[in-house]
């Protein structure tokens, strides 16, 4: 049978393209796409042409094979159903809904121990931002948040807001964001934030964490020179969490005498595998249903700006790279 796949063919320009699909292997299942999330970290950061080239893709995702050279594939929150079966698949399998680590397009084969059964309780709009929820989920273990604590986050993207959203079920003593585009500040206090500010004016966000300053800052932004901000808004002592993936992306950060001297502690956040002292009790299934339950609770799929058809997915990047304050985040939907 026949697909349409999306394709990152050069900076700023993706392309449908056509391509066989073979019968699913043994093990295997063939899946009809029904809709996915476009990532604005990594998936954006290909689009503008600012991803390493020579990077492997993911090496603990089949579907995701390669290096971030152009043309690829790539995306990685698909829900599709179940259509076809290769040998030695059980039956129950047929009809299923599943959440998959795949590019965006139409129909797609894998393994069936690769797939992550949607929950009957969870939409599936809902359900492709399991990847998101459980970035979110590894950020606010690796940062520990304890009770009382002054806590603030960096860019209010779609991972900040629902990093926000699990810090804010803490008890925390404050918990402040700091995001340029309006819009995102007032999604930010309706998610729990007690204040959102203006990057810009930094000095309302020092005077809401006190003279001590935060004891725990997420960097989310994406942009390199923001690390300089979290170092100047953490106290003595405190713990810097960078969630960012900057590429290709260059600044000089200050590891000056502040830094230095008030023994600051950088911790660097990657979904793929978490602070070693946890790795045994919080291994990936536990994340993956702390996640769901989350998404339950949450249902990110509203802060989605809209919907895409699958075939209009070259717009959908272009608005989001062209107005990120009116857009954080689209849905493909497949017919």
């Amino acid at each position: 049978m026949k697909r349409q796949s999306v394709y990152f063919v050069a900076p700023r320009r993706v392309e449908l393209r056509i391509e066989d699909l073979p019968e699913p292997a043994t093990g295997e299942a063939r899946l009809k796409a029904i809709c996915s999330a476009i990532s604005t970290g990594t998936e954006l950061m290909l689009y503008k042409g600012e991803a390493p080239a020579a990077l492997a893709v993911d090496a603990t995702l089949p579907a995701l094979t390669g290096t971030l050279a152009y043309p690829l594939k790539y995306g990685y929150s698909m829900i599709g159903r179940v259509e076809g079966l290769g040998s030695g698949v059980e039956a129950s399998w047929q009809g299923r809904l599943a959440f998959a680590f795949n590019p965006h397009e139409t129909a797609f084969n894998a393994r069936v121990e690769d797939l992550i059964p949607l929950p009957a309780d969870c939409a599936e709009k809902d359900g492709a931002f399991l990847p998101a929820m459980e970035t979110a989920v590894n950020l606010v273990l690796d940062g520990e948040p304890r009770l009382g604590e002054r806590v603030a986050v960096l860019g209010q993207g779609l991972i900040g807001l629902l990093t926000t959203a699990l810090l804010a079920r803490h008890p925390l003593g404050t918990l402040v964001t700091l995001d340029r585009y309006g819009a995102r500040r007032e999604l930010s206090v309706s998610m729990g934030a007690q204040a959102a500010f203006d990057p810009g004016d930094v000095t309302k966000a020092k005077e809401s964490l006190g003279e001590r300053g935060a004891d725990l800052v997420y960097e989310l932004t994406g942009n390199p020179e923001a690390l300089n901000q979290a170092l100047d808004l953490v106290g003595e002592q405190g713990r810097v969490v960078v969630g960012s993936w900057y590429g290709e992306r260059r600044a000089a950060i200050n590891l000056g005498e502040r830094f230095h001297r008030g023994r600051v502690k950088l911790i660097s956040s990657q979904v793929s595998h978490i602070e070693p002292a946890l790795r045994g009790r919080w291994d990936r299934q536990r994340r993956f249903e702390v996640a769901w339950t989350l998404l339950n609770e949450i249902k990110p799929s509203g802060l989605a700006t809209g919907e895409f058809a699958f075939d209009k997915a070259a717009e959908a990047y272009e608005l989001l790279a062209k107005d990120p304050q009116a857009n954080l985040t689209f849905l493909l939907t497949y017919p």
